[in-house]
């Protein structure tokens, strides 16, 4: 998608390409944006950037429940609400959504949308947001929460644990009770009234997160999306960018905006030669800002720690980056990537601004990008394995995506596997016990991880020994 504005005062130059990458700003991590070998860092893992960031503190407000497995084996695993401090100031209270996953000791998480996480695929994902907005802690006044309920008291580990329990039915579909009478009583309470409800938009994302063209263009618009008052917009900082302003549509200098403000790059005449000897160059702005984080909105580790959903938040700095690259003749490309959990893997996208085509190879396989088009490639990955691919084009171009997909609750990766399961056994992700600096008694762990660790390991090895029997059979005319 192409967009032009032609509305600048006459004192700025004419916009002559403004490439629009991504309307959703569901910027993959990794992925490195600008021109050749200048190239900047848009962030980390598979989230993209945009939003709060925070450390998990650990497991706060809890009481206890009963995981029922097929089988009829039990667990009682600790359930409840975790903390988080938010990187710059402020906290997050969250609950799990993978109850099977451990919750690592200091994860570090990033906001990010539902399309990214295993509720980008769940239908119930709506509900799980009215049972955050019509619970603990958002309902404080637990005699009010208690009279809904038709619960005769109830304390702040029984809503906690009540509120944990509700949610995992609907995130993981797990048969999952309460210990506590009054925290069950809460649960069916929520699950039975449960809504649909809209996904809650980003405490602060711009959109779209790159742009490219050429020397002397203004390049944008960057719309600002965000709860906050307002937020600061910092100057680029890449070493390439100088000269380089950060303008409104009126051509001024800005260094603040608000929710629905529009930005764009203006890149001087001579910006090529500042770049690197090859008519390349990139710049990167970034937002910052302070407001509440909408409860709903989904937080993932790119340590594969239980994904968590926001369920209140107190005052909480945010923050955001966009990217802009030019060249000063023939292909003008902007590469972008966001987790697409529906196609399970990541959607690469190539922009491109010139007048020539724009040739590239991603993962063996080379595509073409006419002049003044977009193509987006789907790359279907394996869930919960690390990934780590480039996208090369001509002039020394390169673009790689790290991270791990985790668009699935981790019962449901295992449940799939096993079912699934035709090849070597190999083939069968093993769930790996929780490292030793785990917080085994956090929501999702407890005795549940190594159990299922054990369950995942022995199928291998009954899966390798089925094959080489099967195959014996089979050598010997049987």
């Amino acid at each position: 998608m192409l967009t032009a504005f032609s509305g600048l005062s006459r004192s700025v130059r004419p916009v002559r390409v403004a490439a629009v990458v991504l309307t959703s700003g569901l910027v993959a991590a990794g992925v490195l944006s600008g021109a050749g070998t200048a190239a900047a860092d848009d962030g980390t893992g598979t989230q993209d950037g945009s939003g709060a960031t925070a450390t998990v503190n650990g497991l706060k407000t809890y009481g206890e429940a009963v995981f029922h497995e097929e089988g009829g084996a039990e667990q009682r695993l600790q359930a409840g609400l975790f903390e988080m401090s938010v990187d710059g100031g402020g906290t997050l209270q969250t609950y799990g959504v993978d109850l099977r996953a451990p919750t690592q000791r200091d994860a570090h998480y990033q906001e990010t949308a539902w399309s990214g996480t295993s509720l980008g695929t769940n239908r119930n994902a709506g509900k799980i947001g009215w049972i955050l907005r019509n619970s603990y802690p958002q309902v404080n006044d637990l005699a009010t929460l208690a009279r809904r309920a038709g619960v005769s008291g109830l304390t702040e580990q029984d809503a906690a644990a009540g509120t944990q329990v509700a949610i995992w039915r609907y995130s993981d579909g797990a048969d999952v009770d309460a210990v506590g009478a009054r925290a069950e009583k809460l649960a069916d309470y929520l699950e039975k009234n449960a809504r649909g409800s809209a996904e809650p938009p980003a405490s602060l994302r711009l959109d779209p997160p790159v742009l490219s063209g050429r020397p002397g263009d203004v390049l944008g618009p960057v719309t600002v999306h965000t709860n906050a008052g307002s937020v600061t917009v910092s100057p680029p900082v890449d070493a390439t960018d100088d000269g380089v302003r950060i303008i409104d549509r009126t051509g001024k200098v800005i260094t603040s905006a608000r929710d629905g403000g529009q930005l764009y790059f203006d890149i001087p005449e001579d910006a090529a030669a500042e770049a690197d000897g090859a008519g390349a160059g990139s710049a990167r702005i970034a937002v910052q800002g302070s407001t509440t984080v909408p409860v709903g909105r989904a937080f993932v580790s790119e340590s594969r720690s239980q994904t968590q959903i926001l369920a209140g938040s107190s005052e909480s700095s945010v923050s955001a980056t966009a990217g802009a690259t030019w060249t000063a003749a023939g292909t003008v490309p902007a590469v972008s990537a966001r987790t697409d959990c529906a196609r399970g893997g990541v959607d690469v996208t190539a922009v491109n601004t010139g007048d020539l085509p724009f040739t590239f190879t991603l993962l063996g396989a080379e595509h073409t990008v006419p002049a003044g088009a977009s193509r987006t490639v789907p790359v279907p990955l394996a869930e919960d394995r690390p990934y780590d691919f480039a996208l090369t084009g001509p002039g020394g171009f390169d673009r790689r995506f790290t991270g791990v997909l985790d668009c699935a609750t981790r019962d449901a990766v295992t449940t799939k596997s096993t079912r699934t399961l035709t090849g070597p056994a190999t083939a069968l992700p093993v769930v790996s016990p929780a490292p030793l600096d785990t917080d085994l008694a956090a929501t999702g762990g407890s005795a549940i991880t190594p159990m299922i660790a054990g369950l995942a390991i022995g199928l291998v090895v009954i899966g390798g020994t089925v094959l080489v029997v099967l195959r014996r059979r089979e050598e010997l005319g049987e």
